[in-house]
């Protein structure tokens, strides 16, 4: 069982989940791509959650969020499962789509920390040599979208949503930096060029080391069944925490600890029937089992 997660307002995540032993499920195509947005943006908008930058690579996906009312775990419920739907329904598939791993959810802590995992998830597909620059890349990134300030926009997905049902015709969402963190023509300008730097490198390392890219036509003609022939890394740390400030990550770690002590007491208590109150950002136990929790 993992260890129980603090579940606070006003926090800023990188969420990240994989298809099931690493297939091309997610391979871009209009479909794919027009699904991917369209469950996004409905899981974005039902839960109230700020997307800052989304990446759908060919077998995973890196979004950076931010969650002003403290109910992310409910965001990535609806659209990992939705999504899941959707896809199998267009590849005519019945078993699980996603990896039987945990979701990757890291809390990002200060503006450095969020700047980074905004400018890892864009250049993903040029640091996996799959294109030569950000805009190349077949499938869904929002990079241009949140520079430029266009909103994504997708139909109903017709291999799944019923066309008379409750779900929108369309959908259309912005992606937007919070005011949390500071000036946004300024974030946005420090992450076009940091991108840039980005693509620069990984051109020059390929000059050196004769690393040739994939190709956008290379990509498009993917199976969806296929994957990746390199194995994959395992048994890897699993961060729940980023934080560029050394200082700033240790304390974000020791709170999360006292978090984990708290937590563990209040629950033993509850299970002897002692009056408890489980402290503030417990998720899982408030939403189903209606415990008393601290006010934050």
């Amino acid at each position: 069982m993992s260890l129980p997660r603090q579940v606070l307002p006003g926090c800023f995540y990188l969420i990240t989940r994989r298809c099931t032993q690493r297939q091309f499920l997610l391979r871009p195509d209009p479909e794919t791509n027009n699904a991917f947005t369209y469950c996004l943006i409905d899981a974005a908008q039902r839960y109230q959650i700020s997307v800052l930058l989304t990446c759908a690579m060919s077998n995973h996906h890196h979004t950076v969020i931010f969650d002003p009312q403290g109910r992310y775990p409910e965001f990535v419920e609806h659209f990992h499962k939705m999504l899941a739907r959707s896809q199998n329904a267009l590849r005519h598939r019945w078993e699980n789509f996603w990896s039987s791993e945990q979701v990757s959810v890291v809390k990002l802590v200060g503006r450095e920390a969020v700047m980074n995992k905004l400018v890892y998830t864009a250049t993903n597909p040029v640091k996996d040599h799959l294109v030569d620059r950000v805009h190349h890349w077949p499938g869904v990134n929002g990079l241009n979208a949140l520079l430029t300030g266009r909103k994504l926009r997708a139909v109903r997905p017709k291999h799944f949503f019923r066309p008379n049902g409750p779900m929108p015709e369309t959908m259309e969402m912005a992606l937007s930096i919070p005011p949390e963190l500071g000036s946004e023509a300024e974030l946005l300008e420090e992450l076009k060029q940091r991108v840039h730097a980005v693509e620069v490198e990984i051109t020059a390392e390929r000059h050196r080391t004769g690393q040739r890219i994939c190709g956008r036509r290379a990509v498009l003609q993917q199976s969806w069944r296929g994957q990746p022939s390199s194995d994959a890394p395992r048994r890897n740390l699993r961060p729940r925490i980023a934080a560029q400030d050394k200082w700033a990550r240790m304390e974000a770690l020791l709170r999360d600890r006292a978090f984990l002590a708290a937590y563990a007491q209040a629950r033993a208590g509850w299970r002897n029937g002692e009056p408890v109150v489980f402290p503030p950002g417990t998720y899982w136990l408030g939403r189903f089992a209606h415990v008393p929790i601290a006010e934050p």
